[in-house]
This record gives structure tokens, C-alpha cells and sequence, in this order.
């Protein structure tokens, strides 16, 4: 390696790893803000939450690395032209393309160590990571029962609560409980309702008392006759104070390392991606396929083909219709078709929902596995937008590169996140999402790149006076 390009790269490392712990420290503190209410007053060792900022700093990478690149490549080649490093350079007959060389080829080992990482580091630690989230949430109930949203505790108990105080926070106000019922797991069928709480229990126990007073007692209930059930019969009791214990023995083990089962888009490789698009896809087809048929078989038109009906009256209108049997029943037969009519489009549309669901659940997944190669691209790209910008604007240190770096990375990032939500929503497909901001800074670095090479700025005011005034002489001729 020559001199020269030893002294551009070591210059280049040297930034490029202080910009980079700076921007790691500015994340995983805006990460520390944002989780701040999980870590918070559940009395967890410093080991557990050094874990947590271990598990969670991978998934950062993919924010912090492209933006590092960007505001190093300005603040190192806007020195270079500051300093009249450039021009010594030129002067001497290298070009730009032959300083950036050594840092075209680290840049290149970069995006692949990357997209390695990306591939193989990120999915473990985000599985790590939101396995150690839902084992913290279980450490001490009374934190998470939450205020104005419902919450889960234990197997049995969501609990929903409009203000808590005292100084454990035990005493509640407006409190919901619903109840499930171990013989009925369909649904939550009881509900009750207090205007008062307190929660209670004795240091060491494994047994939390809800003590409820001056609330209501609901609670569904299942009859076989359909026309009951459309009357949507429950039972109500009034009671002044009712006690509920709650078994913590799970969630006082308080075993922050153990392995739950869970499973999203996040934590998948590559090749695992692949597979379980293909078999979304093919479980999605399938469901389209059995809900077709069932529609088909709903409307009797199988059944009639089957039985091979004669269909002696015409058949396309109502009167049609209603003339094959008695005059008594029409009011009947009409009644039916109408509640066929309903339920099949209520059907409908609870189906289209689900659909909805399963189809932005597939497409997370592609936008996950075009994302992996999407990273590395756009190391390199943002490096060619850069670092001629740099070399352009003539201004080194954290202050004009900062503010250009930050704003280009904004438009970068801001593109991606709105193509994505489209994507996520059907609206766009996941490819051309998880690729629109590489594709639209491609163009910008390949002409910024052009500017610098041929000692153009990226705005010529003489050259555009100059056009516009041959353009008014040519008028006035």
C-alpha cells in the first residue's frame, strides 16, 4: 500500500470510528428513552440491563452505518479540498477516482461484512432481545399493569385500569377485569367491573390479591337455542368489596434468561426467509381457495347442478323464483334469502380483514429479506454520494457536513420508511419498498461523482447567467 493511500484510509478510519461511536451512544440513548418504562422500577440487576442494550444495539446497525458513512465520507474529503489537499494531489497528477480507491475497496468489505451481519447477527439478537423483554414485563406485576390500556397478568387475567397511585402503585381506580374460563377457551365471557382496587400481597408470596370494591359482576351465558342466543342473555351481580387471588409462581421465578417461543420476520436468515414465504404464500393461496368454495356452496347453485333441477319458469327474476313454491312460504323463502344475504357478507368482509392480515404478514417477511441486501447497497452508495459531496462543498469538521449529511440521510431514510408502510398495506410491492431510497440515490451519487471528477460544483451561477442571457439576446433578435 502507498503512502498516500495509507494516510486517506487511516484518516478515514480514524473519523469513521469516532463518528460511529458517537451516533451508537446518541441511538442507544434515544433506545434507553423509548423502553425506559420497561427497565424502570422492577428492580433489575446492572448485568440484566447491560444485557438488554447488548441484545438491542445490532438491530441499530442498519440506521447508524449508512449515516456514519455518509457524514465521514463529508467531514474527510470536505477536509481534503479545505486543507488544498486535493489540489496538491491533482497537481501532482492523481485524480479523484485514485485517492478513492483504497476507500472504494474498504467500503466494498464493509457492505459485505454488513450484510453478513445483517444475515446472521441482527436475527439472533433481535430474538435474544424480545425474548429478554417479555421475561422482564413478567418480573413485578404491579409495573405492569399499565394505565389506560389493558394488560395481561398471568393466564386468566387481562385488567385494564384508568389511574393508579400510592407509592407501589397498588391502589387503582376504575378498574376492568376480564376473566377467561378455563372449560370455555373461545372467548372471554366474563366480565367485571370496579370503581375501586387494591392490589396486596405479603413479601415473598407467591399469591397477589385483587381487592375490588363497589363494582359489577358479568357474565355470558352459553345456551344451546339459537333464538336465545340471539338475545344475548348474561347474568349481573353487585357486589361491595371481592377479592381475587392471583398465582405468580411464573412470574416471580424472574429468570430473565429463559427461552420463550417466539417467532417474526426479524429473526429469520435468509434462507429461513425464503422458506416461510413460501409457505405463507402457499397457506395464503389455499385459504382463497377453501373460502371460494365455501361461498360457492353457500349460494346451492352445486347442489343444484347435482340434482339436476328442472327449471321449468324463467329463473332471472324473483317472481320467477318464488312461482315453484306455495304462496304461504314466499314471505318465509325471502326472509331466508335475506339472512343468507347478510351472514354471507358479513363473512365477507370478517374474511377480507383476515386476508388484510395474513397479506402484510407476507409482505414484512419480503420486505425483511430484500432489506439484508438493500443495507449493503446502500454502504456503497452513500459513500459516492459523500464523498465527492465533500470533495465539492470544501468544508471539513462537524458542522456544514453534519447538516448536509443529516439532511441527505433524513431524504434517505424518510423515503424508505413511506414505501415500506405502502408495501406493508399492499399499495406498493415489497421489492421495489425495501429498494426505492437506493435507487433514488443512486442517480445522485453517480452525478455528484461526475461534478467532482471534472472540478465542477454542484451549482454554477456564471454558467447559468450566461445561458439565460444568450437566451434573452436570442428573443430580442
Amino acid at each position: 500500500m502507498k503512502i498516500l493511500d495509507r494516510y486517506i484510509l487511516t484518516t478515514y478510519l480514524k473519523t469513521f470510528t469516532s463518528v460511529f461511536i458517537i451516533l451508537m451512544f446518541i441511538f442507544v440513548l434515544q433506545t434507553i428513552w423509548l423502553y425506559i418504562a420497561e427497565l424502570a422500577g422492577k428492580d433489575l440487576d446492572v448485568w440484566i440491563i447491560l444485557k438488554f442494550l447488548w441484545y438491542v444495539s445490532p438491530r441499530l446497525i442498519p440506521l447508524v452505518l449508512p449515516l456514519t458513512i455518509l457524514v465521514t465520507s463529508l467531514m474527510v474529503f470536505g477536509s481534503f479540498s479545505e486543507k488544498y489537499e486535493f489540489a496538491a494531489m491533482k497537481s501532482t497528477g492523481i485524480s479523484l477516482q485514485r485517492a478513492m480507491r483504497s476507500l472504494t475497496v474498504f467500503i466494498l468489505l464493509l457492505a459485505g461484512t454488513a450484510f453478513l451481519f445483517a444475515n446472521n447477527v441482527i436475527p439472533y439478537s433481535e430474538y435474544k432481545w424480545q425474548n429478554l423483554r417479555r421475561n422482564i414485563s413478567q418480573f413485578k406485576p404491579s409495573m405492569v399493569i399499565a394505565e389506560g390500556q389493558f394488560s395481561q397478568i398471568g393466564e386468566d387475567f387481562n385488567i385494564k385500569v384508568q389511574e393508579k397511585s400510592g407509592d407501589r402503585g397498588q391502589y387503582l381506580r376504575e378498574v376492568t377485569i376480564h376473566k377467561k374460563n378455563p372449560s370455555k377457551p373461545n372467548g372471554n365471557y366474563t366480565v367485571i367491573r370496579a370503581e375501586t382496587g387494591e392490589l396486596a400481597s405479603e413479601e415473598g408470596s407467591n399469591t397477589l390479591s385483587l381487592i375490588l370494591r363497589d363494582g359489577n359482576y358479568y357474565e355470558d351465558v352459553q345456551v344451546q337455542d339459537s333464538k336465545k342466543q340471539n338475545r344475548n342473555p348474561f347474568a349481573k351481580s353487585y357486589f361491595e368489596e371481592y377479592t381475587i387471588n392471583i398465582d405468580l409462581t411464573e412470574l416471580n421465578q424472574k429468570d430473565a434468561d429463559k427461552e420463550n417461543d417466539l417467532s417474526n420476520h426479524n429473526m429469520y436468515k435468509i434462507s429461513e426467509l425464503r422458506v416461510e414465504i413460501d409457505t405463507l404464500s402457499n397457506k395464503y393461496t389455499e385459504d382463497i381457495r377453501v373460502f371460494s368454495e365455501n361461498m360457492l356452496l353457500r349460494t346451492g347453485l352445486p347442489k343444484m347442478a347435482e340434482d339436476k333441477i328442472e327449471r321449468k319458469p324463467p329463473m332471472d327474476t324473483l317472481q320467477g323464483v318464488l312461482s315453484l313454491y306455495a304462496d304461504a312460504v314466499d314471505s318465509d323463502i325471502i326472509n331466508t334469502a335475506l339472512n343468507n344475504v347478510r351472514g354471507t357478507r358479513q363473512g365477507i368482509r370478517q374474511q377480507k380483514e383476515e386476508f388484510k392480515i395474513k397479506t402484510k404478514r407476507i409482505n414484512k417477511h419480503e420486505i425483511a429479506l430484500h432489506e439484508k441486501y438493500a443495507l449493503a447497497v446502500a454502504c456503497i452508495i452513500l459513500f459516492f454520494v459523500g464523498a465527492p459531496l465533500g470533495a465539492i462543498i470544501r468544508k471539513g469538521g462537524m458542522g456544514l457536513p453534519m447538516v448536509v449529511a443529516i439532511v441527505l440521510f433524513l431524504t434517505y431514510h424518510f423515503i424508505g420508511i413511506f414505501a415500506k408502510n405502502s408495501a406493508e398495506d399492499g399499495t406498493m410491492h415489497p421489492f421495489i419498498a425495501s429498494w426505492l431510497s437506493s435507487v433514488i440515490m443512486l442517480p445522485l451519487g453517480i452525478w455528484l461523482t461526475y461534478r467532482a471528477t471534472t472540478d465542477q460544483g454542484i451549482f454554477d451561477p456564471d454558467a447559468f447567467v450566461q445561458r439565460f442571457s444568450k437566451l434573452i439576446r436570442r428573443r430580442s433578435k
